[in-house]
């Protein structure tokens, strides 16, 4: 079976050690395919710029998955990072700013 998106095996064993306990899999399929497009290279490799992608990772789940907001430069990367990525399965979200507007 080939690996995803091309990577290695050391790649795809380490992106597996990233799922949360509780993180269900429909959350985690995105968020792995997230991680693998962005780690641009051997997971052995830098711990700072590793913590912020799955740091990222997280903050996509969450805004997809969650409806989180976060403030805009962080969404801009994180929506540029995630780019191509087709999640058909998230929910819908109304925020607070969306039902005020419909009630006026």
């Amino acid at each position: 079976m080939a690996e995803p998106l091309g990577r290695s095996r050391e790649e795809a064993a380490w992106v597996e050690t990233l799922r949360g306990d509780c993180e269900p899999e429909h959350h985690w399929r995105h968020r792995r395919e997230f991680l693998l497009r962005n780690a641009g290279g051997s997971p052995a490799g830098d711990s700072g710029a590793l913590q912020r992608l799955v740091s990222l990772s997280m903050v996509w789940a969450n805004h997809v998955f969650l409806g989180c907001r976060y403030p805009l430069s962080v969404m801009e990367k994180v929506l540029e990072m995630a780019e191509g990525i087709k999640v058909t399965d998230a929910p819908a979200h109304t925020t607070r700013d969306e039902l005020v507007a419909k009630k006026g």
